[in-house]
């Protein structure tokens, strides 16, 4: 089945919200296990303030040891640009443990330019002062003071990070809760999905903050 790309309005919505919402909706969908689906809690936001990243996955393998050969840095940015925008970068770091970031102020600089919001990697990251400052988004389980002998290893490959299996041009969101794989069949029915959520919620925090508040009318709209 051919899935239709997502319209920009579809994408800034997902960007409105949070990710326990996305993946609250994407229960309802009743599609997968409510254990599947989205990164373990080691990946780690470092840039709340800067909101969810929303995005297509471009992949990559990397390795900050001195043996091992490098794929060269041009396949990567290729790659990238063979993925539509807006795009994340999604890195699995081979090494064990960690001892050097690929990502930087200047890998930063490099993907922004090539339509990139950010990066979630099981590897590391640093420069943290700058790249915030530039708006890029890091997702990482390490943030490391050196940069070792990093290279890349394979560009555009299935890579698993955080326990989620990402391949190129899945739809990811990201936010300091942590991320999730939106299904792309799902998207066109994500906007009311949210908002059946969102309502139901609204009545219960309403009727928990009111006077009126008792267990039988709790159960009522339950």
């Amino acid at each position: 089945m051919t899935l239709q790309q997502p319209t920009p309005e579809q994408l800034a919505y997902l960007r409105s919200q949070d990710s326990p919402t996305i993946a609250n909706a994407i229960e309802t969908f009743d599609a997968l296990s409510r254990t599947e689906g989205y990164m373990s809690p080691d990946i780690r936001c470092l840039f709340p303030e800067l909101g969810p990243m929303v995005g297509y996955a471009v992949t990559a393998v990397v390795s900050a040891q001195k043996s091992g050969s490098a794929v060269p840095r041009p396949v990567l940015w290729d790659h990238a640009l063979s993925i539509p925008g807006p795009r994340i970068l999604v890195m699995h770091d081979i090494d064990d443990p960690v001892v050097g970031a690929f990502w930087g102020e200047v890998q930063s600089n490099i993907f922004t330019a090539l339509g990139c919001v950010g990066t979630i990697t099981d590897g590391s990251v640093r420069d943290l002062p700058v790249v915030r400052e530039l708006g890029f988004r890091f997702a990482s389980k390490h943030v490391s003071v050196s940069h070792g002998y990093t290279h890349v290893v394979e560009v555009g490959v299935p890579v698993t990070v955080g326990g989620l299996t990402v391949r190129p041009g899945d739809l990811l969101h990201g936010d300091e809760h942590g991320i999730v794989r939106v299904p792309l069949e799902m998207v066109g029915d994500m906007e009311s999905a949210v908002e059946k959520i969102l309502e139901r919620e609204r009545r219960i925090i309403a009727l928990c903050q009111s006077p009126e508040f008792s267990v039988g009318k709790l159960r009522e709209i339950s």
